[in-house]
């Protein structure tokens, strides 16, 4: 789709349902009030809970029932929002909805404190206890939370304080979704196209290296102009962090984010010790695309480059989605028909269009079907990319069918793992597919080096970045735009500059990273896709009961810490071995795509 689409001219069927979460936007506005009036209802239980059972049974069930209320609201106003990022409606509904939601916290801020209050015992009592069931694990967390809760009126400030450390974040969103505009360029026929964001990747396969080049450095420069602006954003982020983690008394903001997952720092060092271990397999990788594309030296825009056979793979969205049921079936057939729903139930926002929010992602709420947003391009990318979120929203599906409200949402930690177990096995269906077709295979295995590349080597980068720069503000060094680029730059020598030339724009690309505005997220990327190597080799061993454990753990929600739900899938990544596995892994298809193309 050449020409840039408008929603109106899209059809319906290629749409998401929002319906399913709101008729109407009257309906939002009434559930909006309904939130206020929970929060009242929670707010009028301060104090109480010394009362007893009944007492903390009832603010726990009003606590979940307001949280539910305000995830759908949060939800239809971002979606709608997301649908055209320039309409105002959507974006006053959308701001109304995160101070809404700020404000509510504020009100309930003082359940915690209370609970903890209590007797140890008499917690543990309630754990035990059949009436918590829908509670237990909350009620575990809260208990673990113990020495980083303050005072109910502390916790009513910091709840009060969640919109304004949110600020940069939403700031950065608009920008780049709404205000920024990074012109044109040419394509292969010479032609002027618009370059945004959702586009550049389909620059960056060009065969064209002017094509290639012109886009990259276009976009690169493009938020260059605005990097003093966007250093001061990221800064604020990284302040609200800090401050963060500073009020409630963690050492530092790494670990009072992956404290909440139960997830020690180690594993977090562990996984950027092992990809430096094999960052000389990743420079092979690239020597051996620069010798078969023919380039003298291969830049950072020539990084997305695959070796052309003269094999493409190009599905519109109902061949995509046909592909993607029968790369999953070896998850059952249950799982396919679930599955088979998506698209004519309309889970599924198809297509790009003018002034759509960028990339894609899945996102529920638990009491309805799960929802996808795709900018679907007729590629190889644009079918794994629908496999990838289709994977996020069946383990909301079968999460939320499984669990209660209160303990359906999974953790960041393991949420990746779904999404990157579908895309494995697309990629496995399609090489049996096309066992004799050499030219076949190279695209496909070139694909999936291309992901582990993105994935674990990038996305780890990416981690290693926000980890030096909060450490260099929590140290009192000013984060401002040059020392983030320099740091960003030296980053990629040390990954990709064995093999490489390091363009000197690639110190702007931090700045298109939307990710570090979840701080400390972008490393699950890579645990997720290593964990996500090993379960799939069992799912296509055929072992029935690797399997089962498989299904089992899309149905734990966050009833169980991550590091344990991972262990009930089959795989362990409280050790560095997943990593190392999933690198031996990528240097055993380093060596399969060096002998497929040398095989001439």
């Amino acid at each position: 789709m050449d020409q840039e689409l408008t929603r109106s001219t899209v059809d319906p069927r290629y749409t998401w349902d929002l319906s399913r979460i709101y008729e109407s936007d009257e309906a939002w506005e009434q559930a909006f009030e309904q939130a206020k009036a929970q929060a009242d209802e929670i707010a009028a239980m301060a104090g109480t809970m010394k009362d007893g059972k009944a007492a903390v049974l009832r603010a726990l069930e009003l606590d979940n029932e307001l949280g539910q209320t305000l995830s759908c609201i949060y939800t239809y106003a971002m979606m709608k929002q997301h649908e055209d990022t320039t309409v105002g409606k959507y974006q006053a509904m959308l701001g109304r909805a995160g101070t809404l939601y700020s404000e509510a916290m504020a009100r309930s801020a003082f359940l915690t404190p209370e609970l903890l209050s209590l007797e140890e015992d008499v917690l543990k009592g309630y754990i035990a206890d059949p009436d918590f069931s829908d509670f237990d694990a909350a009620l575990q967390r809260t208990l673990r939370q113990k020495p980083h809760t303050l005072s109910a009126r502390e916790e009513q400030l910091l709840a009060m304080a969640s919109e304004v450390c949110s600020v940069s974040e939403n700031t950065y969103d608009m920008l780049t979704d709404a205000d920024m505009d990074l012109g044109k360029t040419r394509d292969e026929d010479g032609r002027k196209a618009k370059l945004t964001d959702a586009r550049l990747y389909s620059f960056l396969i060009s065969p064209d290296r002017a094509v290639r080049k012109a886009a990259y450095c276009n976009v690169m420069n493009g938020y260059g102009k605005l990097g003093n602006t966007i250093a001061a954003m990221y800064a604020g982020q990284v302040k609200a962090d800090i401050f963060n983690a500073k009020a409630r008394g963690y050492k530092n903001c790494r670990e009072s984010y992956l404290y909440q997952d139960d997830v020690s720092e180690d594993v977090y060092d562990s996984l950027i010790d092992a990809v430096h271990g094999g960052v000389d397999t990743l420079a092979e990788y690239l020597r051996i695309k620069k010798e078969q594309t023919g380039l003298a030296h291969m830049h950072m825009y020539d990084m997305y480059l695959g070796v052309d056979m003269g094999f493409d793979i190009r599905m519109d969205i109902d061949e995509a989605f046909a592909t993607f049921l029968q790369a999953v079936k070896p998850l059952g057939e249950d799982y396919v028909a679930d599955a088979a729903r998506a698209l004519p139930e309309r889970w599924i926002d198809v297509y790009e269009t003018k002034n759509k929010r960028g990339g894609a992602y899945s996102t529920s709420v638990h009491c309805t079907t799960p929802y996808v947003l795709l900018n679907h391009k007729e590629t190889y990318d644009g079918l794994s990319t629908l496999c990838h979120e289709m994977g996020h929203a069946m383990h909301s599906y079968y999460s939320n069918q499984a669990q209660p409200s209160a303990k359906a949402d999974y953790t960041i930690f393991v949420a990746e793992v779904a999404s990157t177990l579908n895309e494995i096995l697309l990629s496995e269906y399609l090489l049996k597919k096309y066992a004799d077709n050499r030219a076949a295979r190279i695209m496909l295995i070139g694909h999936l080096l291309e992901h582990f590349r993105t994935t674990v080597f990038r996305q780890t980068m990416f981690a290693e970045f926000e980890h030096k720069a909060h450490q260099m503000a929590e140290a009192g060094e000013s984060l401002t735009r040059e020392n983030l680029c320099a740091m960003y730059y030296d980053l990629n020598k040390l990954y990709y500059g064995k093999a490489a030339k390091v363009d000197k724009e690639v110190a702007n690309e931090w700045m298109r990273i939307p990710h570090f505005y979840s701080s400390f997220y972008v490393y699950k990327y890579a645990t997720g896709f290593c964990a996500a190597v090993a379960l799939a080799r069992n799912v296509l061993s055929g072992d029935h009961e690797k399997i089962a454990a498989y299904r089992k753990f899309l149905t734990l929600g966050g009833s169980m810490t991550p590091i344990e739900e991972l262990k009930a899938a089959g795989v362990d990544m409280s050790t560095p071995q997943p990593v190392c596995e999933a690198l031996d892994y990528f240097a055993e298809l380093v060596m399969e795509y060096r002998q497929l193309l040398c095989n001439e």
